[in-house]
């Protein structure tokens, strides 16, 4: 009945470009903090350009907004998912295995959310679609 119902009036269309403009906007504000020092940065301060966290930073920042945007959605998405899981290791796991002791929910969050837009693209709305007529990556 629900499912009748749901596939009747709600456009899953719609639902998915939110997801993904808010998974990318979200991810964006922490490049912002770490490239930028906004929202209180790192300690403060803007991480240094050349080094750990300045990566992190580029690729949060860019990542975020080609995901936003819908420009070369996926790709941006696998690399995102790489760092999400390679913060997870080095960040998160050794303080604990459990995600909710070790705090790493947040990037394990991230991951599934990158594997979801992997597997579906940018879809209807998109910046690559507008541009090229069809999704690259």
């Amino acid at each position: 009945m629900v499912e009748n119902i749901c596939e009747k009036y709600v456009n899953k269309d719609y639902f998915y470009f939110v997801f993904r403009v808010f998974v990318g906007l979200l991810f964006l504000q922490h490049g912002l903090q770490k490239l930028f020092g906004m929202f209180g940065g790192i300690g403060g301060q803007p991480a240094p350009l050349f080094s750990q966290f300045g990566l992190v930073g580029i690729i949060e920042f860019l990542g975020g907004l080609a995901i936003a945007f819908g420009l070369f959605t996926r790709l941006a998405a696998f690399i995102a998912a790489i760092e999400m899981l390679v913060a997870y290791f080095m960040v998160h796991v050794p303080q604990g295995l459990i995600p909710f002791v070790n705090q790493g929910e947040l990037a394990l969050l991230y991951f599934a959310s990158f594997l979801a837009i992997m597997a579906f693209g940018a879809r209807k709305w998109s910046l690559e679609k507008m541009i090229f007529k069809k999704e690259f990556f």
